[in-house]
């Protein structure tokens, strides 16, 4: 599993680690059953705090898609709710075209903050 962080992002860095790894179990790259990289483990590899990565598996065990369980660390549950799948792969694709347009990540962020209805 890939996780990739952007500095530019208005997102925060749990936030992000999050919907990476919802997108790998939406698109079934993490298997229900499997075990995610411990905390300490995974913020080493991303070069993070380790407090940062399970605010991020707190949000994921929220979501429904892990468990966590002392000694046992983080487990894949179950992939999301139908239509998250094509909502993340839609805004992963959306991110990468801003980004060939030259439109940085906070711009984007803008542009659909903008599109709320109320």
């Amino acid at each position: 599993m890939l996780i990739r962080l952007s500095d530019g992002s208005p997102a925060s860095i749990a936030e992000q680690i999050s919907f990476q790894i919802r997108l790998a179990v939406s698109r079934g790259d993490v298997a229900v059953g499997e075990k995610l990289p411990s905390a300490r483990d995974l913020a080493a590899s991303l070069d993070v705090n380790m407090h940062t990565v399970l605010r991020a598996y707190d949000s994921l065990r929220e979501a429904g898609v892990i468990a966590l369980s002392r000694g046992r660390g983080a487990t894949v549950v179950g992939g999301d709710e139908p239509g998250v799948r094509d909502v993340l792969e839609a805004v992963a694709a959306m991110v990468a075209e801003a980004a060939r347009a030259g439109i940085s990540p906070r711009e984007l962020a803008g542009i659909v903050k903008g599109m709320e209805t109320t």
